[in-house]
């Protein structure tokens, strides 16, 4: 299985719903190996989605025939506190709470900006702060308590 290849044609197929693909994963085990699709949408994902999705994919899946052995297929959300992989995932999570990790900090506030280069951030006590982009290890969304 070539699963650079499954996430091209998912991710290409995928552009015909209102869904967009975050993340395929293969976990082979001995038992029951797992096929996992994680999906996303621009305003999030709910239970219903993910029932409307796998039914589109599981038969898209069945015609590609990925895996040689028999599978479980699961779809999933990357959840509440995603991950924000890209510059364009960072863009759309402006006015958003995150949490935010460098060398040097670990930071939760609401993402209030996003140029490309620096990321604005206002913290618990209304403190503004700049992080330039290529100090993130880790940005993500968080729920705030």
């Amino acid at each position: 299985m070539n699963l650079d290849k499954l996430k091209d044609e998912l991710k290409e197929f995928l552009k015909t719903t209102a869904y967009e693909l975050y993340e395929v994963e293969y976990i082979p085990n001995k038992k029951d190996p797992v096929l996992r699709i994680y999906i996303d949408a621009l305003n999030g994902i709910t239970m219903d989605d993910v029932l409307e999705a796998s039914n589109l994919i599981n038969p898209f899946i069945d015609k590609l025939d990925p895996i040689e052995t028999e599978y479980i297929l699961e779809v999933s959300s990357p959840g509440a506190e995603k991950e924000l992989r890209s510059k364009e995932a960072i863009k759309k999570a402006v006015d958003r709470y995150v949490y935010l990790e460098t060398y040097e900090q670990k930071l939760e506030g609401k993402l209030i900006a996003f140029d490309g280069e620096f990321l604005t951030l206002v913290t618990g006590k209304n403190k503004k702060i700049n992080v330039n982009y290529i100090d993130v290890n880790l940005i993500r969304l968080a729920i705030k308590f």
